[in-house]
């Protein structure tokens, strides 16, 4: 194991940050996994624990057949940002940026330094446009803020990765992930091995995210440079690992040991590995995704549990206003699989309450909420 330790910029006197990259393993093929991006969402902070046990074990061992590199905590920066005992992970306080997006987007100035220079080789073509990745983010202006350089860092060693995964969680939730269409047919055996309930597909799902920022170039390269075979070399998601709160031990060791059993597959680990124990769920469109809100203030009553299939008008929630007696039932506008909920049990104007994943697109435009 190799530990790389990345010192942000603009860390003022007497509290610098570091990034820390644990790497294991070597080859020409990679893997990058990172974890709690949004630095209050920890069930994947614990699971990369467990992988990082596992990944010495397995090097150890000389299990290992490419390079696989570990980010366990993805935001030094989001660790310590406490309001009043509450964690402010998912915004930078200083600016009031989400810290997963705006990501640079590498497939412009990627197209202007290959133009003339991919062909038939598609291995060949990978070669050279992570290499060109690589030095359009080592060419930019120093960093303006300590979270433009954390965001360079990790994009650096995620570029040049064949399968990215960003462990995430949502408030309180089912498994799911999120992921161009055109990689749904590799990503349904991860989906089997941790049990995921539905998979969200877009092409661009706006904010530029981190998976997006990974993925996202290599579809527009290829579409750039159509008479040159350029594969979509760069199998990223999203991966959201329950809710806030599912940070228990035999969870993180179960979606280790799927992880590490899905990149068994992909050859980058060797040796015997468990089938999935479950079917491969479902990948529907990130447009046919359903945000509840509530109708008026009040105390929430969950009427439906994260993880269960919806028919349209059925209830979800009630909101109960103790003051005047009123209670509003929201029911859900689209079937699907209920993925997500809110764990404020108080609805505040403005603030989604439910997810509902559905098969028609209702959205259009930038899909993914602040």
């Amino acid at each position: 194991m190799e530990r790389i330790d990345h010192l942000l910029p603009w860390g003022h006197l007497g509290c610098e940050r570091q990034l820390s990259v644990f790497r294991f393993g070597k080859g020409e093929r990679k893997a990058y996994i990172q974890a709690s991006l949004h630095a209050d969402e920890l069930p994947g902070m614990r699971a990369a624990w467990e992988l990082k046990k596992r990944l010495a074990e397995l090097e150890q061992q000389g299990a290992l057949n490419g390079v696989i590199e570990l980010v366990p905590v993805a935001n030094p920066m989001g660790l310590g940002q406490l309001l009043q005992g509450s964690h402010q992970g998912r915004f930078e306080v200083g600016s009031g940026k989400n810290f997963n997006r705006d990501f640079v987007e590498l497939s412009e100035p990627v197209t202007e330094l290959l133009k003339g220079k991919l062909g038939d080789d598609p291995h060949a073509n990978v070669r050279l446009i992570r290499q060109a990745m690589s030095d359009v983010l080592s060419a930019l202006p120093e960093p303006s803020s300590q979270l433009q350089g954390m965001q360079r860092i990790l994009l650096s060693h995620a570029c040049t990765a064949d399968v990215v995964l960003d462990l995430h969680c949502d408030a309180e939730a089912a498994l799911h992930m999120y992921a161009l269409p055109q990689h749904w047919p590799q990503w349904r055996s991860l989906s089997a091995h941790l049990g995921v309930k539905v998979g969200l597909l877009a092409e661009d799902s706006g904010g530029s995210s981190f998976d997006e920022a990974c993925s996202l170039p290599w579809l527009r390269l290829s579409q750039a440079f159509p008479e040159a075979q350029v594969p979509l070399a760069c199998l990223a998601t999203t991966l959201e690992l329950g809710g806030q709160a599912d940070t228990g031990r035999d969870e993180a060791i179960f979606h280790a040991e799927g992880i590490l059993a899905f990149l068994a597959e992909q050859g980058l680990i060797k040796g015997e590995w468990p089938a999935p124990q479950f079917e491969p769920c479902e990948g529907m469109p990130f447009e046919g995704t359903e945000l509840l809100f509530a109708p008026h203030a009040g105390v929430i009553s969950y009427l439906r549990k994260a993880g269960e299939w919806i028919e349209k008008g059925e209830p979800i929630f009630e909101v109960i206003d103790p003051l005047d007696d009123r209670v509003s039932t929201v029911c859900a506008g689209t079937s699907g699989v209920l993925f997500a909920v809110e764990r404020l049990r108080y609805a505040q104007a403005g603030f989604w309450l439910a997810k509902v994943a559905g098969r028609e697109a209702l959205r259009h435009g930038r899909l993914l909420n602040d």
